[in-house]
């Protein structure tokens, strides 16, 4: 795999950018074997290939500016592409046909034409040599033997403008190889239809990495947008989706992305890691040491790393204050059904999980209530709120003393 960054952007490839693809790159342990091949490094090729275009009278220097383009069309039609004089100085347009057709054979789409008289002689180069995006990225990948490029649909209508600066390089002696073949992928929209953006949520892998999420289900949720393996199987290694994958399965409509699919996915992931490679990553994420007793008993509850806190921190921590679950389960009779927790806990021969579990369930079965009716305040008074771990599990993390120390805290009113 070759990355190569397409830096002629001046204004847009700016070190923070570039810095953030491949820190992207490294995050979806999407790794490289040749590069990263900055574009603007090959400067001295994309002049020497210029130069044979305009030597050759594929191209030529026109100073004309968009208003001179804007006079041109309304003399001759706003249909009728835009075609300069050579001069002497100026930016360097690409010299399109006057006659014909440019078709991209799309291996998404079909085919597509582009009538010559409806294009406009690009610009190319800018007045001081320096090439544009449109002619460097076609002579690289005329240099690279590129075979297949597959993109965005946005770069539609980048793609004539290339085959004709590769058709100029044939017709100069600089190309004998193949066309490349083009396949323009479907754009990503949010789950209401309209294009992906920040108010549908995360819309960077950055903030899908500080989300919590793991490069994993992020690799292998992005690999079926727009695309499908044939069957019902969502959940596919890297090495499954790259043995399975084929263009001819990828959708012509606009994939929608639904960050709740995504944290499903996410979730069937971490329940599939190792407890103690899952308290690794969350350990690495929360910047804690110690977390795999926690990350144990929270698996099969979180669905994504950001997830963990609220639910196992306050055992970590200490109690939050929620108001509204003091006020549900630590009334009068919640305190009365707090004590006999507290005497049962406290009389527990041993402290284990499964300890735990018998003696709350023979307070249930002797209290002639529903199991909520004696968890629910106990979870309150350990944690401050309603939502934990296993309550059985809790307890067990947090051992004897630590659990009657806040039991007696919240009988207390504290």
């Amino acid at each position: 795999m070759v990355l190569r960054i397409e830096d002629t952007d001046r204004e847009r490839s700016t070190p923070q950018n570039v810095e953030q693809i491949l820190d992207a790159m490294r995050w979806l342990e999407l790794d490289w074997d040749e590069g990263p091949i900055m574009q603007t490094e090959r400067s001295a090729r994309h002049s020497q290939a210029l130069q044979a275009l305009l030597d050759g009278g594929h191209a030529y220097r026109s100073s004309a500016t968009a208003q001179d383009v804007k006079a041109y069309k309304q003399r001759h039609g706003d249909e009728q592409g835009f075609r300069g004089k050579p001069e002497r100085e100026g930016a360097v347009r690409l010299r399109v046909p006057a006659e014909g057709a440019t078709v991209m054979d799309d291996l998404i789409r079909g085919p597509t034409t582009f009538e010559h008289m409806h294009m406009d002689d690009p610009v190319i180069a800018r007045a001081d040599g320096s090439v544009l995006y449109n002619f460097a990225v076609a002579i690289d990948d005329m240099d690279s033997a590129i075979t297949h490029v597959v993109r965005g649909e946005d770069h539609v209508s980048n793609t004539p403008k290339q085959l004709l600066v590769l058709e100029a390089a044939r017709s100069v002696g600089l190309m004998d190889g193949q066309m490349p073949r083009y396949a323009h992928l479907p754009l990503l929209h949010g789950p209401d239809g309209k294009k992906l953006s920040k108010r549908h949520g995360a819309a960077s892998v950055q903030e899908l990495r500080d989300a919590g999420y793991l490069p994993d289900a992020v690799r292998n949720y992005l690999a079926l947008l727009g695309w499908g393996a044939g069957d019902d199987q969502t959940v596919l290694s890297t090495e499954e989706l790259v043995e399975r994958f084929t263009l001819e399965r990828i959708s012509r409509n606009p994939a929608r992305f639904d960050e709740v699919k995504l944290g499903w996915l996410d979730g069937v992931y971490i329940r599939h890691l190792a407890p103690e490679e899952l308290a690794r990553r969350l350990e690495a994420f929360w910047g804690r040491p110690g977390l795999e007793r926690a990350a144990r008993i929270s698996q099969e509850k979180i669905h994504t790393l950001k997830d963990f806190w609220a639910l196992a921190g306050p055992l970590l921590d200490g109690p939050i204050a929620d108001p509204v679950a003091r006020e549900r389960w630590l009334g009068e009779e919640g305190r009365r059904t707090l004590a006999e927790v507290r005497s049962c806990l406290a009389d527990a021969p041993e402290f284990a999980e499964p300890d735990i579990e018998r003696a709350l369930s023979a307070l249930v079965e002797r209290l002639g209530v529903k199991p909520r009716e004696v968890y629910q305040p106990l979870r309150v008074a350990i944690t401050g709120g309603t939502v934990s771990p296993g309550i059985f599990e809790s307890v067990a993390l947090l051992g004897r003393q630590e659990t009657l120390a806040r039991v007696d805290r919240a009988l207390a009113g504290g």
